[in-house]
């Protein structure tokens, strides 16, 4: 019995499954190494005192880019061709990054005053018009309480305009405090 044509069949087929096990193994490889990348860099932002939502933020984000170089390695290791995949990955975040221009920018902001901390919570503070006591700091968003409301503030406006720490702030007469904010 002749099994040439069965082994020349089969042989593709081997060394496709070869190199499935290789890719799987290699986008394990690129898994463990994200986790053990964001116990760094968690351990790093504990001992710098690092924001908790900056440094959720900064987590999540090395976790995606090791994970999709870990994906592009795999894919490539199989026997696709990656590079149509990297340039529609490129033009996919040009293309987003184009079009969510002002959240990123307000986000990108809210990174850097959490890092900085120009100023902070319990702060009386004035941008442009608008001042109170700051309330809270989040990615989006500067929150200023007055005696009367909430204002939120872009970050973004926060960097384009001055901000006034005023350090006698005026004290509301006769107003009950205004509760909290309610949790996010």
């Amino acid at each position: 019995m002749d099994f040439t044509p069965i082994q020349t069949a089969a042989a593709p087929v081997l060394q496709f499954v070869v190199n499935m096990m290789i890719a799987l193994v290699i986008f394990i490889a690129f898994w463990i190494f994200s986790i053990l990348f964001r116990r760094v860099v968690k351990r790093y932002g504990r001992v710098t005192r690092l924001d908790p939502a900056v440094l959720s933020l900064l987590m999540q984000v090395i976790n995606a880019i090791v994970l999709v170089i870990g994906a592009i390695t795999a894919f490539g290791t199989i026997g696709l061709d990656v590079t149509a995949l990297v340039a529609g990955l490129g033009l996919t975040s040009f293309a987003l990054g184009f079009a969510l221009q002002d959240i990123l920018s307000n986000v990108l902001s809210g990174v850097l005053l959490l890092v900085y901390r120009p100023f902070r919570l319990g702060n009386y503070i004035r941008v442009g018009v608008q001042e109170g006591h700051v309330v809270g700091i989040d990615l989006r968003y500067t929150t200023l309480r007055t005696e009367h409301q909430f204002i939120l503030i872009p970050n973004q406006q926060l960097f384009k305009e001055s901000i006034i720490i005023v350090s006698n702030p005026p004290t509301p007469v006769g107003q009950p405090p205004m509760p909290p904010l309610p949790p996010a």
